[in-house]
């Protein structure tokens, strides 16, 4: 059985990488702004969208209906739809469900078209095993994991220290269909015919249904779609000013991605040994009579801490029924 899979983040620059270190050609993710039919018209092609959403935690409907759609168990069998098995690596996952069904537009790398063959006639049950034991694209996905001394992702459960549960899901025009693949359902939801081009069109309305599901102020979503690498888009316009945008984009993506991987304990810890010599360098220069700038400098964090703990104190002091 393969390692742990660690938390990334929802992040276009992280997903491009991913993708491209997993083989994948010529193709890019872009954060979506705008539910706007012709906003996403500007991406084309698009291959898919992924959506992260809050996942209910309440009653959920039945594994025979869903609230929108319809389940198409036959289509499991005809397409790349996989059960997820594992924590943590949903946003992979639903990365995957649109590349290994976009292979007839998207030069996905030998790696997972290797993938894609291997589990072609398997149940979706086998698939999801099948991908959480890859170890290629175990090793990929983690290598994109922020660096942290404290927490072992691997092992943490999907409660722990947080109530809120986050989810993603893949919607792809695939066999005629607009189908929503999502690895907690029994199989891929239908919404309706949908052609290769009217996919901008016709997902829009779709997104739109599922949050209006949530409470008005609820914010807390993120959706990217899928598409072709926007340098050869601009190459062939030749637009100059769209290349040097996207290739400036691509130097950030990789400065944020090399930050990911560091976790930065070691460094503030000998920034506050510096500040520490500072100051008692401060108080030895100043000799033994007056106060030097190490004295001040931990009275005025007592300080500090003091007036926190008031404003606190008074922050709860005034929340009661009178």
């Amino acid at each position: 059985m393969s390692g742990g899979w660690n938390t990334i983040e929802s992040d276009a620059g992280v997903f491009t990488y991913l993708v491209e270190n997993l083989g994948v050609k010529a193709t890019q993710l872009e954060e979506l702004t705008a539910l706007d039919p012709d906003f996403l018209k500007q991406q084309s092609p698009v291959y898919g969208v992924i959506f992260l959403f809050k996942y209910p935690t309440g009653p959920q409907q039945t594994r025979d209906t869903t609230r929108d759609g319809t389940y198409d168990f036959e289509a499991s069998e005809r397409l790349f739809f996989a059960s997820q098995t594992i924590q943590n690596a949903c946003g992979t996952q639903a990365l995957l469900s649109i590349l290994l069904n976009m292979v007839d537009r998207v030069d996905v790398g030998d790696p997972l078209g290797e993938f894609r063959e291997f589990t072609g006639g398997l149940p979706a049950e086998i698939r999801g095993e099948a991908l959480s034991n890859s170890e290629l694209i175990r090793s990929v996905h983690n290598s994109f994991a922020r660096s942290s001394p404290f927490i072992d992702e691997t092992q943490r459960t999907a409660n722990e220290g947080d109530d809120d549960v986050y989810h993603f899901i893949a919607y792809v025009p695939v066999l005629g269909q607009l189908y929503e693949l999502d690895g907690l359902q029994p199989a891929p939801i239908s919404h309706g015919n949908c052609t290769f081009d009217e996919f901008p069109e016709k997902v829009i309305p779709v997104l739109q249904r599922r949050i209006q599901r949530y409470p008005a102020d609820e914010i807390r979503f993120n959706l990217m779609a899928v598409v072709k690498d926007q340098r050869i888009s601009a190459r062939e316009e030749g637009d100059v000013g769209k290349l040097m945008r996207e290739e400036h984009k691509r130097v950030e993506w990789r400065r944020e991605n090399a930050l990911r991987r560091h976790n930065f304990v070691g460094f503030t810890g000998e920034v506050l040994k510096c500040v520490v010599r500072q100051k008692l360098g401060e108080k030895k220069g100043e000799g033994e009579a007056g106060m030097g700038g190490y004295e001040k400098w931990v009275e005025e964090a007592k300080r500090k801490t003091r007036r926190r703990m008031e404003e606190r104190g008074k922050g709860r002091g005034g929340g009661g029924d009178e």
